[in-house]
């Protein structure tokens, strides 16, 4: 049986000094989506690769279970994650 998956929308900051979630906001159309800063510069997929890298940590899952649909080269990321993993989020 398939696990559940659901979208998780995050807007990202590279180039921080460490990887850590700044918890909840908003888009310009009040869309609720994750704040995330990145140790990692935003230069050949390396700040993708930490954000996947980051949010299997923190939602308890495998790296394979995170999955970027949408966002590649945009700050404002789509990624397909385990919905009952949402509940690791603050």
């Amino acid at each position: 049986m398939a696990q559940e998956t659901t979208t998780l929308v995050c807007k990202v900051t590279p180039n921080a000094r460490k990887s850590e979630c700044m918890g909840w906001g908003a888009d310009e159309r009040g869309r609720k989506l994750l704040l995330v800063k990145l140790a990692a510069p935003a230069q050949e997929g390396k700040a993708n690769k930490e954000l996947v890298r980051f949010l299997a940590e923190l939602l308890g899952c495998a790296k394979s279970d995170v999955i970027l649909l949408r966002g590649d080269t945009s700050r404002t990321k789509s990624l397909q994650v385990p919905a009952k993993a949402l509940d690791r989020l603050p």
